[in-house]
């Protein structure tokens, strides 16, 4: 893989802004979720989740929807906390499905 493939130089990554637009609300969501688990940064954050995005494909789209869904759920107080196994099992489905 060439130095073009990975993005880094003789100083290390080269870094490239970007435009990104967001709801309001999914920005609050970002910044709340960033600072709770200890991520320096916004910017450091969003690297991250896409990161994860791009090296674990085997989470799908759907699984990522049942979770935010139960996600709103327990904050709505309409849903009980689920088990490690229990996500891994929607993951799962929602992979299936595709």
């Amino acid at each position: 893989m060439s130095d073009a493939d990975t993005g880094m130089g003789d100083d290390g990554p080269e870094m490239v802004q970007i435009n990104l637009r967001l709801s309001k609300a999914f920005l609050e969501d970002i910044d709340t979720t960033w600072e709770e688990q200890g991520f320096n940064s916004r910017s450091e954050f969003l690297r991250y989740a896409a990161r994860d995005a791009v090296k674990h494909p085997e989470f799908s789209r759907e699984g990522w929807k049942q979770i935010a869904a139960s996600e709103h759920d327990l904050r709505a107080g309409d849903a009980e906390l689920v088990s490690r196994d229990e996500v891994i099992e929607m993951m799962d489905q929602g992979a299936d499905d595709e």
